[in-house]
């Protein structure tokens, strides 16, 4: 179940440990940095995790401790990778609550006063987000939205189950707080998991806890940029499908005791993500690409096939021979990319709404 509740404010300062693991991102690290120590309502401390990069962070990070002590840094001698960078961070967080914050975000003013008002109204809540907002590099920022309309909050299963029927991530990651009681019962990021770690996180977090979000306002600037690790080392959408189910099997499977009908979930899972793939096919087709990307195509069926072995009759399937006869018409095919730019503006407003 969720439910909407009214906003509510501080009566404390709360303690917040915000990580932040830095890889050749001196540029950034000041900036990100400054936007978490001038945070109103809070006491921060930032925990800079370098993993031995080779520009000039760690001459910034200590740059930054040695001018306020509410800075630390950890420097890896040896480049450990980033799920090792998150996880050292983490075991040094000493707040009430902990973010994960990639050096190359920042915080929007007021936004951990926000979250955290709302872990502490709600002590059954273990996890807050709210909307992130992108920040484009080469492009002024857009305003921030700073007026909260209202919390969400959702049992924990029941926003599980909302995971699985859409089958994607709805978090980008530096809009979520986290209890460190929290953090500590379920354990740091999964070695073998490098891609999809947050979704599996997160879902690890409802499956022992409820879900919050602070609706009406943006939460941090989630920054776009060539260098970023979606965009190099995990691009593709082919490898982010394999990566989100890797991640869904792994909690429904290995916390299955506090899940409610973790084999169905499991079964919804399979299912979107099958769909999710054949509807790549269909618009690989129906823009006329089918012959060029026949690996791709394939790559997709078959992934289709793993998850879903009766895919073929699946109407989604059915629906690739009609997708290859419009993708021969040109008219067929803009009026196809019409739709779906129409399409992803309805369900990108909606997930800035409601934030799943």
């Amino acid at each position: 179940m969720s439910r909407r509740v009214p906003a509510g404010t501080l009566s404390r300062r709360p303690t917040v440990s915000v990580v932040v693991p830095c890889y050749n991102y001196a540029r950034y690290l000041a900036e990100c940095v400054e936007t978490v120590l001038t945070q109103e309502g809070v006491d921060p401390e930032v925990i800079i995790v370098d993993d031995a990069s080779t520009d000039a962070s760690a001459t910034v990070a200590a740059a930054l401790a040695a001018a306020d002590g509410r800075v630390r840094v950890i420097r890896h001698p040896a480049n450990r990778g980033h799920i090792a960078t998150y996880n050292d961070g983490l075991a040094e967080a000493t707040g009430d609550y902990v973010v994960l914050l990639s050096a190359d975000d920042l915080l929007l003013p007021g936004s951990l006063a926000r979250a955290t008002a709302l872990l502490e109204a709600n002590p059954s809540v273990g996890m807050a987000y709210g909307h992130p907002t992108h920040l484009y590099e080469g492009r002024p920022p857009k305003p921030p939205r700073t007026r909260v309309r209202n919390w969400t909050i959702w049992d924990g299963p029941e926003w599980i189950r909302l995971r699985c029927r859409a089958g994607i991530n709805c978090i980008f990651n530096p809009e979520v707080v986290l209890r460190t009681s929290v953090q500590r019962e379920i354990g740091g990021y999964r070695p073998d998991l490098p891609h999809s770690g947050d979704l599996e996180m997160w879902l690890r977090a409802a499956s022992v806890a409820d879900v919050g979000r602070v609706n009406g306002t943006d939460q941090a600037y989630y920054r776009v940029h060539a260098a970023s690790m979606q965009r190099t080392v995990y691009a593709g959408h082919l490898t982010d499908l394999r990566a989100r189910w890797d991640a869904f099997q792994v909690v429904l499977t290995g916390r299955a005791a506090g899940i409610p009908d973790a084999d169905g979930l499991l079964t919804t899972v399979r299912r979107t993500l099958a769909n999710e793939a054949l509807g790549q096919v269909r618009r690989i087709c129906s823009e006329g690409r089918a012959e060029h990307d026949g690996d791709l195509v394939d790559s997709y069926l078959r992934f289709a096939r793993e998850l879903w072995p009766d895919a073929p009759a699946l109407a989604a399937w059915r629906a690739i021979p009609v997708a290859r006869r419009a993708g021969e018409h040109r008219s067929a095919v803009t009026a196809l990319t019409t739709y779906r730019t129409i399409e992803d503006k309805i369900r990108w407003r909606r997930w800035r709404w409601n934030g799943v």
